[in-house]
């Protein structure tokens, strides 16, 4: 808790019964509660009075919740926006959390989940400004260096956090599909709604592949995680990658040449270095039209493993390029050449190569392709 006063938390809510069911709960754990039934109410609150915490309801009649994340942060940066939701989806999520949310809770529920969120908000706040005094006090190297541990023990806690909601939705997403397919298939006598039930199957496509990417991230993110890793050559998981892709660029009418020039041996997690290459290839594959060309090159070079996905495909803006390593960031290009895509695939390509020690770069221009090359350090070991 905020130790030079009580917490002031804000629910804003359209809803009388859960306006007062968040100030039954949290009045007598000690904190002072204040309530807005709409978002212009709310405003009017945040300019009057100084406030830790805002519990925010996503559908108000006059202003969206997540719409008022950045006037309450343009009054004070450290209020934590908690997004409360009856209409949860992993997109609303996304949103939310881009938008400057720190948590996100689905109606109903308990009070002590509601309990939980607003103690971990609060210890977030307190240690926001805390490393805000040390940095205007410059007071001793060691009070910095605990108040940065904390903030990462908490970034940890979050990353974990997205990996158990990923791991969670994974299962029920996977059994919906399984069930529409089923419908479709002719298990359950087709009707009308068969149009319908064919594009949830792919919306629901959509929603595992999201999932699946968080977990990989939040995999490649977890500092604690010890991979295994091995002495391996990068040609191996480059020829199984390839063997996997081939068929879906033949498909696409994409022809797709490797060139291994050497096969330089790393210190590395077969598994991600699977990944490496597939999201690499499969990008290119992807945002290549018919008739184009993608070519991938592994080779030596003083010491370094250097890998090359080189295409002729749709191209990356300039403006573009310093971004495209971003969490779920899409180019406006690539969004309109290929609806489906979650943003992820190049943020882990990135953390995989920089957790090996290495480096990746990106050359490109509109209508003309794109060409990644990473490097990864040889290893010497035998």
């Amino acid at each position: 808790m905020i130790d030079r006063q009580t917490p002031r938390i804000l629910v804003v809510d359209d809803e009388l019964g859960v306006r007062e069911g968040c100030r039954r709960v949290l009045e007598p754990a000690g904190y002072v509660v204040e309530v807005a039934a709409s978002g212009r109410e709310a405003l009017r609150l945040i300019q009057e009075q100084p406030f830790d915490l805002v519990l925010l309801d996503v559908v108000m009649p006059d202003i969206r919740g997540i719409d008022l994340l950045e006037p309450i942060h343009a009054r004070d940066p450290d209020i934590v926006c908690i997004i409360i939701t009856g209409f949860a989806t992993v997109e609303l999520a996304v949103q939310a959390i881009k938008a400057g949310a720190y948590n996100f809770l689905s109606k109903p529920f308990s009070a002590d989940v509601l309990l939980m969120a607003v103690e971990q908000g609060l210890e977030r706040r307190r240690l926001s400004l805390e490393t805000h005094r040390l940095q205007a006090l410059e007071r001793e190297t060691a009070e910095l260096t605990r108040a940065k541990e904390e903030l990462e023990r908490l970034d940890r806690f979050k990353s974990t956090f997205m990996f158990t909601v990923a791991h969670e939705l994974r299962a029920p997403l996977s059994a919906i599909q399984s069930f529409l397919v089923a419908l479709l298939k002719g298990y359950v006598p087709p009707d009308k709604q068969t149009e319908m039930l064919q594009r949830t199957v792919e919306r629901t496509g959509e929603l595992l592949e999201l999932v699946d990417d968080l977990l990989k991230l939040s995999a490649a993110r977890n500092e604690q995680q010890q991979l295994k890793r091995e002495v391996l050559s990068l040609a191996e998981p480059l020829d199984k990658a390839f063997a996997l892709l081939k068929a879906r660029a033949d498909e696409k009418r994409v022809a797709c040449n490797l060139e291994i020039r050497q096969r330089p041996r790393v210190e590395a997690n077969a598994d991600q270095m699977m990944q490496l290459w597939t999201n690499l290839i499969s990008n290119a594959i992807k945002y290549t039209p018919a008739g184009g060309r993608v070519t991938v090159t592994l080779e030596e070079q003083d010491g370094w493993a250097v890998g090359t996905v080189q295409d002729t495909g749709i191209g990356i803006a300039p403006q573009d390029q310093g971004r495209i390593f971003e969490e779920f960031y899409r180019t406006p290009q690539a969004k309109e050449f290929e609806h489906r895509g979650t943003g992820l695939g190049l943020p882990l390509v990135k953390r995989i190569v920089e957790a090996h020690g290495g480096t990746i770069e990106v050359e490109s221009a509109l209508g003309r392709g794109s060409r990644f090359t990473f490097r990864l350090p040889v290893t010497a070991a035998h």
